[in-house]
This record gives C-alpha cells, structure tokens and sequence, in this order.
C-alpha cells in the first residue's frame, strides 16, 4: 500500500514538473510576459521577442501542451493567450523569487534598465490619486498591447511615438507611465525623456503584469478580447 501511494505521489510531482518544464527556457518566458499584456498572433510574439515564425512556435506548442496558454482562431489567424490570470501571478512569481535569491538578476536588472535614476509610485498611491485630476497615467506599451487591456483611464502612447507627441499631455499634471512589468524599460526610457522636456514623472513600480496578477481592474477596447 506504501508503494502505491508512493508511486502516486511521484505521478504526481511528474505533472508539477511539466509546469517546470515548460517555464524551463528564457523564450518561453519571454512570450509568457507578452501574452500577460493580451492575445498576439503568433507573427507578433516572434517579432516582439525577436525568433523565427518556426521557433516561437515550438515554445507556444511547448507552453500549450502544458496548459499554460489557450488558442482560439480568426478565420486562417491563431490567436494565443494565457489560461488564465493565475498563469501571469506564476510568471510574476518567478522573477520575485529570482531577483531575491540571485544576485545576478540585479546586474542583469542594470544593464538592461539602466541606472536607478527614474523617480518611481507604488500601485497603492496610483490608486489613490488616479481619480484625483492630480496626475495622468500614462501607458507606453505599443499601441496593440494598450487596446488589449490597460489601466482604467490611462492614456496611450507608445514609447517610440512619444517625443513628437507630447503636446497631448498636460503640462501642469504629474505623469505616472508604465508598461508590461517591474522588468521592462519602456516606462524608465519614457520617465527619463519627460524629464528631459521639464516634466514632473514618476513610473509606476510594477506594470499590467503585477496588475493583472492582482485582479486588478483594466479596460480593454479590442472587440472579442477581456480584460
């Protein structure tokens, strides 16, 4: 009977090990974290992550099989997803528990994000002050990624469009941006170039990741997509 329960037991810890196993290899986070943002095409999570059509699709084949992420079709078109909210706080969880207890994370973090030299909100100040008219939230993710879901009432900008756009934010209000998560450097490269222009910035800590890991509230302007 020990035997048994036993041999249970490790089929069971061999089904958390495909979860792993899945998670297991930087692309596949890598698309975890786009399709946390909403649903992409295949041809845009391999242009956004920078692999073949043929490569990004054995990563997604490898994250559905483990149940990760879902599908549904437009016409000759397969649109992907996560499964589920739960999907992105797993994701979320991950880089937690990495920048925790590997050192190396931090000077990955620098290299990549650049100085700590950007003035930062935390998500409970953003949602005290949001309805306020004190400040305006400002999304600079592309512009598909802004349509798929956002934060109630935050205006879009993407990243690369914003120098010549400007105009279309206050110059009296401070700026909150953001963007995918506490690891992506579109809303430090958007803080340091509204401080350029005399702008009072700040970025939000974390971005629609930890957003949406929370259950957090976000508005979605794609038709046939949820937020």
């Amino acid at each position: 009977m020990a035997f048994e329960r036993s041999d249970a037991r490790v089929a069971l810890f061999q089904e958390f090990a495909q979860v792993g196993k899945a998670l297991a290899h930087p692309s596949r986070l890598q698309l975890l974290d786009r399709l946390a943002q909403g649903e992409h095409t295949v041809e845009a999570l391999a242009a956004g992550i920078g692999a073949g059509l043929t490569t990004c699709s054995a990563h997604l084949q490898v994250l559905k099989q483990a149940r990760l992420v879902a599908t549904r079709r437009d016409g000759t078109r397969i649109h992907y997803r996560l499964a589920g909210d739960d999907v992105a706080g797993l994701l979320a969880g991950i880089q937690r528990v990495a920048a925790a207890h590997r050192a190396e994370v931090t000077t990955a973090r620098v290299t990549y994000l650049g100085p700590e030299d950007t003035a930062a909100v935390g998500r409970d100040e953003l949602l005290s002050r949001a309805g306020s008219g004190e400040l305006t939230v400002l999304d600079v993710r592309p512009t598909e990624e802004f349509a798929a879901g956002h934060i109630p009432g935050a205006v879009g900008i993407p990243l690369d469009e914003l120098e010549e756009r400007l105009a279309e934010l206050p110059a009296d209000a401070e700026i909150v941006a953001y963007c995918r998560g506490e690891f992506c450097v579109l809303s430090h490269d958007a803080v340091r170039l509204l401080t350029r222009h005399g702008y009072r910035a700040r970025r939000l800590v974390d971005g629609i990741l930890e957003w949406r890991e929370a259950g957090l509230p976000m508005h979605s302007e794609s038709p046939g997509r949820t937020a």
